[in-house]
C-alpha cells in the first residue's frame, strides 16, 4: 500500500522512471513490473516461516539474479528486514544504492542490526516519530517524513461520519494464519455480546486478498454478520462504535480515525515464547508505542479469547464516558504522526540521491 503511493510520487516527479521488483496490488497498480508477488511472502512468526522457507529462499535467489542482470540505479526496500536485509547486502555488494522506506522494527528487538543499516543503507526514511530518537541514540541521522496513512484519508469527509450506536467492527487481518486464529474468537465474543446486548450488529472489514467465504467459514452460523468491502474501509471503520482488530498497521489506521479498538493477536506457542524473550518494547500496537501509554488494550495469545474480548467490549460499552475517554486519548495521535506528504517527501529524497550519484 505504502509502496504504491511512493511509486506514484516518484513517477509524478520523474515520468520516465521505470520500476521492477516484488510488490502487491498497489505497487502493480502504480506501474511496477512485478517479477514476484509480495502476497507469497505473507507470513509472520518463527515456526510459521519455517514452512515457507523453500519458497522464500527461491524468491531471494530470483531477486539477487535480477539485481546482477539489470543493475538498477537504486533499490528501495520497505520494512520486512529478515527478507530485505539479504537484498540490501546483495545490492550493496553490486554497488547499487539502497534506500529503506519504513524502518524495520529494530527498536523492538535485535537492536544490533542498526550496525548493518549503517553499513549497507544509503538513506533510512522513517514514518514513526519515536524512530528518530532511536537512531540518534545509535549515532545515525535519518529522514522523518511523517506517516503516509495521513495522506490516504479524506479527513473532511471522515471526520463528519458519526459512529452508529451498537455497531461493532471486526478486522481479523489479511494473513491466513491470523484470520484462522482470530475470526472464531471474534465469533465467540459476538455471541456473548449479543446475549448481553441484543441490539448489537457486527461488521467485518474484508482485506483485499481475503474472500467472504473464507471469513464466513470461520464464523458461527447463528450470529448475524455483515461483510464489508475493503474499497471504502475508512468510512466503514468510522461508523463503528468500537473495533476488534488484529495487531498491525490496521491499529494505527483505527487510532488515526479515532475509533476505540481492542487489539488481539496469536502466533504459535514457540513463536510467542521466543518473542517474549526477544522483544524489548512495552507494547506491540503502534498507537500505544507512539503515545507511550496503553490506550488500546492488547489481548495477546491466550488473552486473544472470545470471553476476554467480550469482557473488555462490555466494559467500554457499559461504562458511561469510557469510549469518549479513549477517543480523547487518540486526539493527539494525528498531530504526532504528521506532517502530511510522506510519500512525496520520500520520493524527493530518493530522486535527489539518485541525481547526486549520477
Amino acid at each position: 500500500m505504502h509502496g504504491g503511493r511512493l511509486l506514484e510520487a516518484l513517477r509524478r516527479r520523474d515520468p520516465s522512471l521505470r520500476c521492477i521488483g516484488m510488490g502487491g496490488p498497489h505497487l502493480r497498480g502504480a506501474g511496477q513490473d512485478a517479477i514476484l508477488r509480495v502476497e507469497d511472502l505473507s507470513v509472520m512468526g518463527i515456526t510459521e516461516v519455517l514452512g515457507y522457507l523453500p519458497r522464500i529462499l527461491g524468491m531471494l535467489r530470483r531477486i539477487k539474479a535480477e539485481l546482477a542482470a539489470r543493475r538498477p540505479d537504486a533499490v528501495v526496500l520497505i520494512d520486512a528486514p529478515e527478507f530485505n536485509f539479504r537484498i540490501a547486502k546483495a545490492a550493496h555488494a553490486l554497488g547499487i544504492p539502497v534506500h529503506y522506506y519504513i524502518s524495520p522494527k529494530i527498536w523492538a528487538w535485535r537492536t544490533g542490526r542498526v550496525n548493518f543499516i549503517r553499513r549497507h543503507i544509503r538513506r533510512m526514511i522513517c514514518i514513526l516519530p519515536f524512530e528518530v530518537e532511536f537512531y540518534r541514540r545509535h549515532g545515525m541521522d535519518v529522514d522523518y517524513v511523517g506517516n503516509p496513512l495521513l495522506d490516504m484519508m479524506d479527513w473532511q469527509r471522515l471526520d463528519a461520519i458519526a459512529p452508529v450506536p451498537g455497531r461493532i467492527g471486526l478486522m481479523p487481518g489479511s494473513r491466513r494464519k491470523e484470520i484462522e486464529a482470530l475470526m472464531p474468537e471474534y465469533g465467540k465474543a459476538a455471541r456473548l455480546l449479543l446475549a448481553d446486548r441484543p441490539g448489537l450488529s457486527f461488521h467485518c472489514v474484508r482485506a483485499p486478498n481475503v474472500t467472504e467465504d473464507a471469513l464466513r467459514a470461520l464464523w458461527p452460523a447463528d450470529v448475524p454478520l455483515t461483510i464489508e468491502s475493503p474499497d471504502d474501509r475508512y468510512a466503514t471503520l468510522r461508523t463503528c462504535q468500537l473495533l476488534l482488530a488484529a495487531s498491525g498497521t490496521a491499529t494505527l489506521e483505527t487510532a488515526l480515525l479515532g475509533v476505540p479498538t481492542l487489539v488481539a493477536y496469536r502466533v504459535s506457542p514457540f513463536s510467542y515464547w521466543l518473542g517474549k524473550r526477544l522483544v524489548k518494547v512495552q507494547w506491540v500496537s503502534l498507537p500505544n508505542l507512539v503515545l507511550n501509554r496503553e490506550v488500546f488494550p492488547e489481548l495477546l495469545q491466550e488473552n486473544a479469547d472470545g470471553a476476554v474480548l467480550a469482557h473488555h467490549a462490555l466494559r467500554w460499552l457499559g461504562t458511561p464516558g469510557e469510549l469518549d475517554r479513549v477517543r480523547a486519548d487518540l486526539a493527539d495521535l494525528r498531530r504526532r504522526c504528521g506532517p502530511p506528504g510522506a510519500a512525496d517527501a520520500a520520493a524527493r529524497i530518493i530522486l535527489e540521491e539518485m541525481a547526486a550519484r549520477a
